[in-house]
């Protein structure tokens, strides 16, 4: 019997489909061993040997597969192809003992890009060793991120507050958005103006909209009209003339489809698209792979296999004709800084299966996801689309004074007709004006000329897909890294997201700060850069990964001495002077933010700040005759990781608590309408959804209650308006559900 050993049981499901009677399918439910969490578990003084240990929740897992590895005649060890997929298959070895093991019981290493039945066959017939280059890659950089967090965090615990951490990817991602906070701060706007018309050719026909481009013989640039009285008085001059057709210029442009997904523009367009984060499109991702249905998704090549792009012309020929198919295949040239992880883009695994419906799929993230990866795949292989782009000067009578108007006419679709890549701030540029059919000399007419007020704008903050975007064009991390470098900025309280955009928050400030003026080769961008090269020249034989970890650790460790003396505890000065010392108080940071201290070491008196105590106050206020839904008794004010709530004046005796909800003012009306209500009616409360952080209306009774609003109400009047119509659309989905399940 040959035992096949992979990650996911998901995986090992679909793998058992395609092997024979012959094979068992096993799962080590991911990693199988991993540095202590309580210490460094690196011995920097021999060669930076790690030591791995089993973690309690995969022994009973270890203790199933050593059982069948004794029984089994060979092991197959049939991990993902990534670096760190050889590091669990190198694990594996060591923990279930077939490095011990007699010549007899023979351990191979497979791998496979897809998860098909032909794909797993030919990685059967072709088994190799463990890559110990790709494990070494993988060592190093578990070896690095440790040093750099274990023993950068507690320096940072010392000098600003405990339970920070430093990490070496994290850092230079923190760095990126408070650079581009700080640049959003010092932004000064400036004003212009640009001067719009709106021509036709006649009082009847349709009007097409044209900008002054030259005035009194002038070129205007965009900065050029600095204020509104000197547009008005350009205006005023344009609106005596008379205007014919000048100079038409028609051209013929193409455009090609993106290439296929990688990693990172695969979370860089979900972002786009469908508002997912890093991490939640490579859940999704992952289980369509492991069921079968698309290839590896963790990769930064754009390369297709020759079987998928046969298959990519055979469906574009059946489903949009052959005049939108290729004759050969289009290669794409990867750019990604050291791309060298998988062998292939992401696809589907079988072209000819168009939607989620067609391979069962019930899950909406996972059809859409699904779809995406096709349209761009099937796009890839489409022929360049066709426009025909015009530029109409439009001339005043004296020829001093020019307007331009631009128009855009598909005469081919080709990819477009399947898929077009999103933009990260102004959307699809593919739709441009139309203009009219016009012939150079004839005379227009100028229905409107007016001024139009601009500002100029600042940098955008940073959104998931130009985040990543900006950590892949440096080369900071690989694809494995961008979705968990960013959830863990956010779980640290570094950043926040507010409406799909990072913000910096003030600890996340500080740290940085501290990061750049004292440890500035961490959080630079071109030397983690080179790190990465580093690791992939170790992944490739060039150079030993102990040398690359000692020529980082040891001038590290010295400059952290030195810093560790240097460096004061961040702290500011308050002007509330202490009750018990009388001396101004510390502003000091805590795991729920800032609060006064005493500056005397020995005391222990504490105090919010004046701005939080007054919040506070006014939430007593609004929330004074709450009682503990455990006991019964009063409640007060407290704030707690996430926030302020109410909790029970009797902790830690009675662990009571509340949430305390922005309320409408008004009562659930739902709750008033029900003719068996026992309880209270529930308030009308301010909702945020967990997806995007939507703002909605609802009962604090949910799941009791299921009313819910999506605009905030102001009256009587308008909530109960605003019932009525909840009330009939719930009905109507009650009547369309019901006449479906007749059928």
């Amino acid at each position: 019997m040959k035992l096949i050993i992979v990650e996911s049981p998901t995986k090992a499901k679909t793998i058992s489909r395609f092997v024979g009677k012959g094979f068992e399918v096993d799962s080590s439910y991911g990693h199988v061993r991993d540095l202590p969490k309580s210490k460094l578990g690196i011995d920097v003084e021999h060669d930076f040997t790690p030591t791995y240990m089993v973690p309690q929740k995969s022994k009973e897992v270890i203790d199933n597969l050593v059982k069948k590895t004794k029984k089994a005649g060979t092991v197959i060890l049939a991990t993902d192809e990534d670096r760190e997929g050889e590091a669990i298959a190198w694990h594996l070895v060591s923990v279930l003992g077939l490095d011990k093991e007699n010549k007899s019981k023979k351990v191979e290493r497979i791998v496979f890009h897809e998860i098909t039945k032909g794909a797993i066959e030919d990685a059967i017939k072709n088994p190799r060793g463990i890559d110990m280059k790709l494990v070494d890659a993988q060592q190093a950089r578990r070896v690095l991120d440790r040093l750099v967090g274990y023993e950068l965090s507690p320096f940072i615990w010392r000098k600003v507050r405990y339970g920070l951490s430093a990490g070496r990817v994290q850092s230079v991602a923190v760095r990126l958005i408070a650079e581009r906070e700080r640049e959003i701060q010092s932004f000064v706007k400036e004003e212009y103006w640009s001067i719009e018309a709106e021509f036709a050719r006649n009082r009847k026909d349709k009007t097409f909209p044209a900008r002054l481009i030259v005035f009194d013989g002038k070129a205007l640039g965009k900065m050029d009209i600095k204020d509104g009285s000197s547009a008005e008085k350009i205006t005023q001059v344009l609106k005596k003339s008379n205007y014919r057709v000048g100079t038409i210029t028609i051209k013929e442009i193409s455009r090609t489809p993106a290439p296929p997904f990688t990693t990172s523009t695969l979370q860089q367009e979900t972002a786009r698209k469908f508002g997912f984060s890093a991490k939640q499109t490579m859940v999704i991702a992952q289980r369509l792979y492991e069921n079968g249905f698309i290839t590896y998704m963790r990769t930064d090549s754009v390369t297709l296999a020759l079987s998928a792009t046969a298959q990519a012309k055979k469906v574009i020929d059946v489903e949009y004709g052959k005049e939108y198919s290729l004759e050969a295949p289009r290669i794409y040239a990867t750019k990604s800084k050291g791309a060298q992880e998988a062998h292939e883009a992401i696809r589907p695994t079988d072209i000819s299966k168009k939607s989620g419906s067609d391979i069962g799929l019930k899950d909406r993230g996972q059809s859409r996801l699904y779809e995406l990866i096709w349209k761009r795949t099937v796009a890839s292989q489409m022929q360049t689309a066709r426009m025909e782009q015009t530029s109409v000067d439009i001339t005043a009578t004296d020829e001093k004074n020019v307007f331009r108007a631009n128009g855009q006419v598909v005469k081919f679709d080709g990819f477009i007709r399947v898929y077009t890549e999103g933009k990260d701030e102004n959307g699809d540029d593919e739709h441009q004006n139309s203009l009219p059919s016009l012939k150079e000399g004839e005379s227009l007419i100028a229905k409107e000329i007016s001024p139009d007020q601009h500002f100029t704008e600042p940098p955008a903050r940073y959104t998931d897909a130009t985040l990543i975007k900006a950590l892949e064009t440096e080369g900071v991390g690989r694809p494995s890294t961008y979705a968990p470098t960013l959830s863990t900025i956010q779980d640290r309280g570094y950043v926040e997201k507010i409406e799909k955009k990072y913000h910096p928050t003030e600890i996340g400030i500080v740290v940085n700060d501290m990061l750049v003026k004292h440890f500035p080769e961490i959080v630079d961008i071109k030397f983690t850069s080179h790190i990465e090269e580093e690791l992939d020249d170790v992944a490739e034989g060039k150079i030993n990964w102990v040398n690359l970890v000692r020529e980082f650790y040891v001038p590290f460790k010295k400059h952290l001495g030195e810093k560790e003396e240097e460096v004061e505890k961040y702290v500011e000065i308050s002007d509330t002077k202490c009750p018990h010392c009388g001396k101004k108080m510390l502003i000091k940071f805590g795991r729920m933010g800032k609060f006064l201290a005493c500056p005397d070491p020995e005391s222990k008196v504490t105090m919010p700040l004046p701005e939080e105590a007054e919040q506070i106050r006014k939430l007593r206020e609004q929330n004074g005759n709450e009682l503990c839904p455990l006991c019964g008794g009063p409640m007060d004010v407290k704030r707690g990781r996430f926030g302020f709530f109410l909790g029970c004046n009797r902790y830690p005796e009675c662990k009571g608590i509340s949430r305390i909800w922005n309320k409408t003012g008004f009562k659930c009306p739902n709750c008033l309408a029900s003719a068996e209500r026992k309880e209270e009616p529930g308030d009308v409360v301010e909702k945020k959804s967990r997806g995007r952080g939507k703002i909605f209306y609802a009962c604090t009774r949910f799941p009791n209650c299921i009313f819910v609003l999506n605009k905030k109400p102001e009256t009587e009047k308008e909530i109960e308006e605003m019932f009525g119509a909840w009330t009939k659309s719930l009905k109507d989905k009650t009547k369309k559900s019901s006449g479906k399940k007749g059928k």
